[in-house]
């Protein structure tokens, strides 16, 4: 092992079984990045050039693709590499940095979620008040928070795991992750332990209390009002819901099974799950449930097309 217990490389052992199906895999995930690439930047671009769209809540669904894109690059290039390359090393530094990318990744979701349910919560709840309290400044304020809590407990908690003696230098994964180096420590991980709760705590769970809290308030709501109220609320409320249940359940899934051994097809499924759907499916709610969206981005490739034309 080089460096003695601080090893310079990881290897990345789950690849090894692959070898008979690589071409297969890599044609399918290259085909998957490149979906997730043109689907979030239409998204991303019709929500940039159309000044009709400059509002907190289209303005926070092009931040979840900007994260999609975020976490998609921190993942797909290296696992694409991986799949055609004979050996399936990572250096150290490298490692960290996947590490530090995947989980902000996963946490920024939740934190972008928790922006767009308070910006609904505000908008039914106080409608009133909406244009006074949502204003450009507060927005800035609040995504700029979302954005350096999450960096900063993370990075604490992945700071401490690199410090660990180990003694091992094979992570039985796709990716890096910090759970899989933890395992490899030759000494306890006590306070990594307790650091890794309140982060878990900090930037997940405290998002899905905010969360869950803003959509029952707008039940509450809801319930209190005309039917044709509530449609509209429920209209606008859907795709949130329906991300935010998604993208829950395929992250509780990886946080759970994580931490014990699985069949290798249901790990990878399982790992990969919170990475890659949320990705695929965010930009498809966004852009089929919001008319406003869904018009301007045939507009967009409609214009495109024409211009195309000789």
């Amino acid at each position: 092992m080089e460096n003695g217990s601080h090893p310079f490389y990881f290897y990345l052992t789950m690849y090894k079984d692959q070898k008979n199906f690589r071409y297969i895999y890599f044609t399918l995930v290259l085909i998957l990045y490149l979906v997730i690439l043109s689907m979030n930047t239409l998204i991303i671009l019709v929500i940039f050039l159309e000044r009709a769209l400059h509002q907190p809540m289209y303005i926070l669904i092009a931040c979840l693709s900007v994260n999609s894109l975020y976490g998609a690059n921190g993942l797909l290039p290296k696992m694409l590499a991986d799949l055609l390359l004979d050996t399936h090393a990572v250096s150290r530094p490298a490692c960290l940095i996947q590490i530090l990318v995947i989980y902000t990744y996963g946490s920024y979701e939740f934190t972008i979620l928790t922006l767009m349910a308070y910006d609904r919560h505000v908008a039914i709840c106080e409608p009133l008040k909406y244009h006074s309290i949502m204003t450009t400044r507060t927005l800035a304020i609040m995504v700029t928070v979302a954005l350096l809590c999450p960096l900063c407990a993370i990075g604490s908690n992945i700071s401490l795991t690199f410090q660990l003696p180990l003694c091992g230098n094979e992570l039985r994964k796709l990716y890096c992750s910090n759970w899989s180096v933890v395992q490899l420590s030759c000494v306890q991980t006590t306070l990594n332990n307790i650091v890794g709760i309140i982060t878990l705590v900090v930037t997940v769970f405290l998002p899905l209390f905010f969360i869950l809290y803003s959509y029952i308030q707008i039940l509450v709501i809801c319930q209190r009002n005309s039917s044709e109220f509530k449609r509209k609320a429920l209209h606008t409320c859907l795709p949130h819901i329906v991300t935010f249940v998604n993208y829950s359940i395929a992250l509780f899934c990886e946080i759970i099974f994580s931490r014990y051994e699985l069949p290798d097809v249901v790990a990878v499924i399982l790992s990969l799950e919170f990475l890659i759907i949320p990705p695929v499916l965010n930009p498809l709610v966004y852009g089929f449930n919001f008319p406003e969206i869904h018009r301007r981005i045939l507009l967009l490739l409609t214009s495109t097309k024409i211009s195309m034309t000789p």
